[in-house]
């Protein structure tokens, strides 16, 4: 049977997502739990790869099983095996045809960034940080540019894998919270380090270094070396993976604090 599972976890723990030689990453601690759960190797499938510090909210994967198990063995069972840096929060059997990754239509992402003279110490590592203050209205302005298909080059890692930068962007918000700034991001698909090299150059508009137009001229000049350099990992939880109801499976978006 194929089952899908819904996760959190804190990537301060973890060297990223992907399974790494020395065992480092979320995924190696989630096979490790699942084979001691059904007694057989396990390898996942995941929705997508987050890097070393970048969280997860909703993070969805399947995997295949020889032996049956009561649903709730696949969340208790399992957490018990996890450390506690990652959880479990539901697992759904699924239709064979499923695919975590292949079957996801949207990935959302929040990054939360805390404005103060003084870098955070409760929050570390769970918040980026910058410590002036930035003006939200041009930022917003600039982040209006962002929705629709566009080539994304100017924001890709040099390392990326992905086969197009084009992808397309359904959302591109910022609100304020308090002391807080929370960037939204909703696209079809991301590059690698896309939502930090946005956030990053939104910064540069809200600091006062480019106008809001920038942002529009980085995406016509698709060249990376234009835009801000990549902003810190603290602060960025994959929030969400958006599927066709047809699958059946629970809400798979979560925001860090409830809105």
């Amino acid at each position: 049977m194929r089952i899908a599972l819904g996760l959190e976890y804190d990537g301060r723990a973890f060297c990223g997502w992907q399974s790494q030689p020395g065992g480092c990453g979320a995924q190696d601690a989630l096979e490790a739990a699942l084979t001691r759960m059904a007694g057989h190797p396990v390898r996942v499938a995941a929705a997508g790869r987050t890097d070393a510090g970048v969280h997860a909210l909703s993070q969805v994967v399947h995997f295949d099983s020889e032996v049956a198990r009561p649903q709730n063995a696949w969340v208790r069972g399992v957490n018990a095996f996890l450390p506690p840096s990652i959880r479990v929060q539901w697992a759904q059997e699924v239709d064979a045809e499923f695919h975590a990754r292949f079957s996801a239509e949207r990935r959302s992402y929040q990054y939360w960034l805390q404005l103060s003279p003084v870098a955070p110490a409760v929050f570390a590592g769970k918040v980026g940080w910058y410590h002036r203050q930035l003006d939200l209205d041009a930022m917003r302005e600039a982040a209006a540019l962002l929705p629709g298909e566009h080539d994304f080059s100017a924001f890709r890692a040099a390392e990326c894998q992905a086969k197009s930068p084009i992808k397309t962007l359904y959302q591109a918000d910022i609100r304020r919270h308090g002391d807080f700034i929370l960037f939204e991001f909703c696209a079809s698909a991301f590059l690698h380090h896309m939502v930090r090299n946005l956030v990053g150059s939104l910064i540069y508009v809200g600091n006062g270094n480019f106008a809001p137009t920038w942002m529009g001229e980085l995406l016509q000049q698709r060249d990376r070396t234009r835009a801000a350099p990549t902003f810190m990992p603290d602060g960025l939880y994959l929030a969400g993976v958006h599927y066709d109801p047809r699958w059946g499976l629970p809400v798979c978006a979560r925001s860090l604090i409830p809105m």
